[in-house]
């Protein structure tokens, strides 16, 4: 199913020479300082002026903690992931002399047909994950929000999320990964090393060290299929679509974190509590690792309708 390295062979050759591995760094700690600063302004002033208008949600946990559980610190959180893709620009305009777009894929620009088969496949597969982790668990309620208000912030929502989960693809399965793969042949470096670090950033302080375990080696499986979809279509589109519709489910849908569940439309039982088992946590990591699985044949298995194709546009010499 992913034989063909021709896609990706051509997207990583696209780096230019300036992608050497000390501007690599200096790049990815210049978008790291510009995603830490985007947060630090727009929480902070959120929570403060939350505070002044007198609308901030008591919380044991401390007024920050009290906004960023709030509909409105959600999307403010949300709205820091613009600091990501500003570092990039940064970045690659002045660190490697590339424009942004060099980071999409093959002609510069991202394959809506691969961004559309990716989110319906995750879609697809999400259902089934939460139809089996109801089996598992079936304490879920009716979540806060009404009808009519999760209609009102459906659009800002997946926009925002859209936001957040392009920015880490950016960050993660274009600049880390492209740069490493032209410096280095072995994808124990240009796929592994991306892939750990994005997992790591999911580790949740609130959790059981059981549950961390099995969301990291469920986040790690996804994490695997993202990588596999931009090697096999060089490209960024089946990624942005795959990684936005698992992020929309737990968003918008059913909700397993009790911080993001303001616009859920149903609240499952949130992971952050102390009362799941060692053994819920395998059969947590097993469904996330298995659902992953079966949208990795979806997306490229050559007889899924769905299959992604490799984005090869057409060279100069090329009739």
């Amino acid at each position: 199913m992913i034989s063909d390295s021709t896609a990706f062979e051509r997207y990583r050759n696209t780096a230019t020479e300036k992608t050497t591995l000390a501007r690599l760094v200096i790049g990815t700690a210049v978008v790291v300082f510009f995603w830490v600063a985007t947060t630090f302004v727009v929480v902070l002033g959120g929570t403060y002026l939350a505070i002044i208008w007198q609308v901030l949600p008591a919380d044991p946990r401390g007024p920050m903690q009290g906004f960023l559980a709030s509909p409105i610190g959600i999307l403010t959180a949300l709205i820091s992931f613009a600091g990501i893709w500003l570092g990039l620009w940064l970045a690659m305009r002045f660190i490697h002399g590339e424009p942004l777009t060099a980071l999409f894929g093959l002609g510069r620009r991202i394959s809506w047909p691969g961004f559309l088969k990716g989110l319906i496949a995750v879609l697809i597969t999400s259902a089934l994950s939460e139809i089996l982790l109801y089996w598992l668990q079936p304490e879920i309620a009716r979540g806060a929000i009404s009808l009519s208000n999760w209609l009102l912030f459906l659009v800002p929502i997946v926009a925002l999320t859209l936001l957040q989960t392009s920015s880490e693809e950016m960050l993660f399965r274009a600049y880390l990964l492209r740069g490493l793969a032209s410096r280095f042949d072995s994808p124990y470096v240009w796929a592994l090393l991306p892939a750990v670090l994005f997992t790591s950033l999911h580790w949740s302080p609130g959790s059981t060290p059981a549950i961390n375990a099995c969301v990291l080696a469920s986040i790690a499986a996804f994490a695997l299929l993202l990588t596999l979809l931009v090697y096999v279509t060089g490209n960024l589109g089946a990624a942005f679509g795959a990684h936005l519709g698992n992020n929309l489910t737990g968003f918008l849908l059913i909700s397993h974190q009790q911080s993001y569940n303001s616009f859920a439309l149903f609240n499952a039982k949130p992971l952050e509590g102390p009362d799941w088992t060692t053994g819920d946590a395998v059969i947590i990591a097993v469904i996330g690792i298995a659902c992953t699985l079966l949208t990795i044949l979806l997306l490229l298995h050559p007889r899924s309708p769905l299959k992604v194709e490799a984005n090869l546009p057409r060279t100069d010499g090329e009739s």
